[in-house]
């Protein structure tokens, strides 16, 4: 059988091990929140924002940033149908309700006109996801969201590297986040950020992310309000810190995979892949085909192909509000077609040139 081609993995370096290694060791008492510092301010410096806080997970600083926002019972959040679950859940979890809207065909990000059209009064954010690495029309959706007075969110999960007009991805809305799952460009294992320019809305999160315990409180132990407990451990951020230190690399490899990709396949009818249009950098966290409908190759087809080569590509985000938990309102059917008939391609830092053509040889003779 051949050898299984994983659709990603971390790249971890021997820095990693020995960051990781020192904060078991060494990170205790006094010393426990070292790394957690060292790594949010490595990556605040990064994307160029005033504040950051490290969390266990992209979700979770969506879920408190949202809260920060006030969002809560009776309110709704607008955000793209492409999307995990992990956008959408923290909308639920406080109250408030998933207004899903469709995507542009050609970035498979959140549709300003549509997203505008969905606005109502009780709207009080709207999510823009930079799916795969793909930058949101940050312009469109600033203007609006300025002429209605709501907070534009950015969900930057896939997006470290990516930029809109010289300006990272994240570092522009009211709050951004970011993952460092096991799967990112990036990561920790588990984790996240949440980053902002607001101090007020800094210090909200950071007193939500401690149980509720303001740091200006002067009794021990005692919480100012409900929070959460969403921070990330010692010596994940340890392993954060040797990734930050690599951060060029480890993106520039990332451009490196996706091109190799696309001059491959440049020139063969009836696919498309991740855009980067004037004005934008990707950071293409997951290289993406989309087939035309003409071709007739669908999810379930690509699905089998890749799998008879031992090649573990990823189909493209299910809409949400095909999910029986989350209520569709308006109709989505870019995100439905679209999803229909593409695949995630394997990317993960230390793929081999044999490899790439392995994954280019089926999507060649499936046309």
């Amino acid at each position: 059988m051949k050898r299984r081609i994983p659709y990603t993995r971390p790249s971890i370096t021997e820095k990693e091990v020995a960051y990781a290694t020192d904060a078991a060791r060494n990170g205790w008492g006094a010393h426990c929140y070292d790394y957690i510092h060292r790594f949010e301010r490595l990556f605040r410096e990064y994307v160029g924002t005033e504040y950051a806080i490290a969390t266990s997970s992209c979700t979770g600083a969506m879920h408190m940033g949202l809260a920060a926002l006030g969002v809560g019972p009776g309110d709704e959040v607008i955000l793209a149908d492409t999307n995990w679950i992990a956008t959408a859940a923290p909308i639920v979890h406080l109250g408030a309700t998933s207004v899903m809207v469709d995507i542009l065909p050609d970035t498979w990000c959140i549709d300003p006109e549509k997203a505008e059209a969905a606005i109502t009064p009780r709207t009080r954010a709207i999510i823009a996801t930079h799916i795969y690495g793909n930058m949101c029309d940050m312009d469109r959706l600033f203007e609006i969201g300025e002429r209605h007075g709501i907070p534009i969110v950015e969900d930057a999960a896939e997006a470290i590297g990516s930029r809109w007009r010289g300006r990272h991805a994240g570092s522009m809305g009211a709050f951004g986040t970011f993952s460092f799952h096991g799967t990112k460009t990036v990561t920790t294992g588990e984790g996240g950020m949440f980053v902002t320019n607001d101090p007020e809305l800094y210090e909200t999160v950071l007193t939500l992310s401690n149980h509720g315990r303001s740091r200006t409180q002067t009794k021990q132990f005692w919480p100012d309000m409900v929070g959460f407990k969403y921070k990330i451990s010692n010596v994940q951020a340890a392993i954060g810190c040797a990734q930050m230190e690599r951060i060029e690399e480890l993106v520039a490899r990332k451009r490196e995979i996706f091109y190799a990709y696309r001059d491959a396949l440049e020139g063969v009818e009836g696919i498309s892949m991740n855009p980067e249009p004037e004005g934008t950098t990707n950071g293409f966290w997951m290289p993406t085909v989309v087939f035309d409908r003409e071709t007739g190759v669908s999810r379930e087809m690509l699905q089998e192909a890749f799998a008879r080569e031992n090649i573990d590509a990823r189909v493209f985000f299910w809409p949400l509000s095909d999910l029986p938990m989350l209520q569709g309102r308006f109709p989505t059917p870019n995100a439905h077609d679209i999803a229909a008939r593409a695949i995630n391609l394997p990317s993960y830092h230390d793929i081999l040139d044999e490899e790439i053509n392995s994954v280019i040889s089926v999507i060649r003779d499936l046309l």
